[in-house]
């Protein structure tokens, strides 16, 4: 199963490499603080289930506060990324935000706390609130089957198209295989297009195993819009943008572009960082990817969850209809060992326990073409952090945000955050394809006549591919905007060719193998949907 970023979640605190450190190492460890969580009374007394196993004593978290410009620094020093925001909030205020760097290498603008960065797959936890804003409406419920709200939606199996519900698709649980849809938004198709495709795929048990999906959690947004009779990105800026004050923040993506403090993606090329020549525009996947912010209004986001779903002194969304985003409802990374902790995915968030028995909330974002974000939440610390950064992910944000959280609690850094989320990410960095690294045959079989393999074969899931010729050689043509790719001849029939997308790390290397009338595309076969068949 191929692991891909994109939002996030990968790439991000969503994804296998961070939630591979929560089971190997208790994840990045969070403040505690000796006072009751904002849900409950000054002064009474909590229930066993939520007293912490660690006291922070007064003034540590003052003291965390006050590391955090020198933690940004080092991060910075030592990573090269070209530009830094990070904000805190504590007890319903910011005490702490700041930018590092620049927004462009090439301009040189600094970053600031109004700078608007993509958030990727911290989209998700956001797209949850604006879900939970009209919970208490009874337009909609975590428990409201998908087919009731969006009459269209179907997938594989007509039992799960029946039950799959808004909470089934916002914890990963509806059997989706992971990431699906990504590749088919990587060749142009938009929403719609393959929010309709995904019926076309294998389903695991309903209900009864987690992956990671993009596309999975935008039907359900996409449903709870259409019921309301609106589009995503309006019924956010309607019921928690607009409501929270977050004034740079939006769902669409020609918005961030119009934005004249935003910032663009870098990638590493060379040993330098260098503005991504094509930008990421995540609209297709918007609810759960697609969100662009700064941190001084993901800092009143921040408040408002730390609050139980007050801001300001009012309620924006009932604390019976919040809790269940923030609560686990699935596993998502099954304990590794007996004395292991687990991690588990809610509605739209990450929740898992630190190792002082506390319960965090958190979750990472990421773009390969450059973005990575991270947030982290300590609701019975009343504290929380988020780190945005406009560079391809190697794990700064989430370094940050766990070095300020082992201050909070045991007044060091317990890890060496730096080297692994460093070591992690670079994992999910690598090329894919079985001939990756592999030396071409010195005396290749010769292909039979160009001729035989130009024609159009088709696929269901993925549309028709075009094969033609251009000299003496072939092309392979895929998707809506028509993107065309050199066949390079390998060896007999087979050829290689360099995927386009996100998702296609650097180095990525795919067979494009011909049999007779078949073609069969390695790279969009990890589902085994992979084989298209000519005219």
């Amino acid at each position: 199963m191929r692991i891909r970023r994109t939002t996030t979640g990968m790439f991000l605190v969503a994804t296998a490499a961070t939630a591979a450190l929560v089971a190997c190492s208790a994840g990045p460890p969070a403040s505690e603080s000796t006072t009751a969580s904002p849900s409950a009374a000054a002064g009474a007394q909590l229930p066993p289930d939520a007293v912490p196993g660690v006291a922070i004593p007064a003034g540590r978290i003052d003291a965390a506060v006050a590391a955090v410009d020198g933690l940004a620094q080092d991060l910075m020093r030592i990573s090269h990324i070209p530009g830094l925001a990070v904000a805190v909030v504590r007890s319903g205020r910011v005490v702490y935000a700041k930018g590092f760097g620049v927004r462009n290498v090439d301009t040189k603008a600094p970053v600031d706390t109004d700078t608007v960065f993509p958030l990727a797959s911290l989209s998700k936890p956001i797209s949850a609130t604006v879900v939970a804003t009209r919970i208490g409406t009874g337009e909609v419920g975590w428990d409201t089957p998908i087919h009731t709200l969006m009459p269209s939606f179907a997938l594989a199996d007509p039992y799960v198209t029946d039950h799959v519900t808004v909470g089934d698709l916002f914890a990963h649980r509806s059997g989706l295989p992971d990431h699906a849809g990504d590749l088919l938004e990587d060749l142009g198709y938009d929403r719609t297009a393959v929010l309709a495709r995904l019926r076309l795929l294998p389903l695991a048990p309903f209900r009864d195993s987690y992956a990671y999906t993009n596309f999975g959690l935008t039907a359900a947004a996409e449903a709870v819009a259409q019921h309301l009779g609106t589009d995503w990105a309006t019924l956010a800026q309607q019921t928690l943008y607009g409501p929270l004050g977050m004034t740079s923040t939006s769902s669409r993506y020609a918005d961030f572009v119009a934005r004249p403090d935003r910032t663009v993606g870098h990638v590493l090329v060379d040993g330098a960082y260098r503005v991504t020549p094509q930008q990421r525009d995540p609209d297709a996947q918007a609810p759960a990817g697609g969100v662009s912010s700064s941190v001084t209004d993901v800092a009143k986001w921040m408040e408002m969850v730390l609050g139980d779903g007050t801001a300001g002194g009012h309620t924006m969304i009932p604390p019976s209809d919040l809790l269940p985003a923030i609560s686990p409802q699935t596993v998502s990374s099954p304990p590794s060992m007996p004395q292991a902790r687990g991690g588990f995915y809610g509605f739209g968030f990450n929740v898992s326990s630190s190792a002082a028995g506390r319960v965090i909330l958190s979750h990472s974002g990421a773009f390969s073409l450059g973005a990575a974000t991270a947030f982290t939440l300590i609701p019975s610390a009343d504290v929380g952090i988020v780190t945005l950064t406009n560079a391809a992910p190697i794990g700064v944000p989430e370094t940050l945000d766990a070095e300020f959280a082992d201050l909070v609690q045991f007044g060091s850094v317990q890890q060496d955050w730096k080297t692994l989320y460093r070591s992690a990410f670079a994992k999910l960095d690598q090329p894919t394809g079985t001939l990756v690294g592999v030396t071409p045959p010195a005396a290749p079989a010769p292909a039979l006549p160009t001729a035989s393999y130009v024609g159009t074969y088709d696929n269901a899931y993925y549309g028709p591919a075009t094969v033609g010729s251009v000299g003496d050689g072939l092309t392979l043509t895929l998707g809506p905007r028509h993107m065309t790719m050199p066949l390079r001849h390998w060896d007999g029939s087979t050829f290689v060719f360099t995927p386009p997308g996100e998702n296609a790390e650097a180095g990525t290397l795919s067979r494009a193998t011909f049999d007779g009338d078949r073609l069969v595309l390695e790279y969009y076969d990890g589902d085994h949907l992979g084989t298209f068949t000519r005219s």
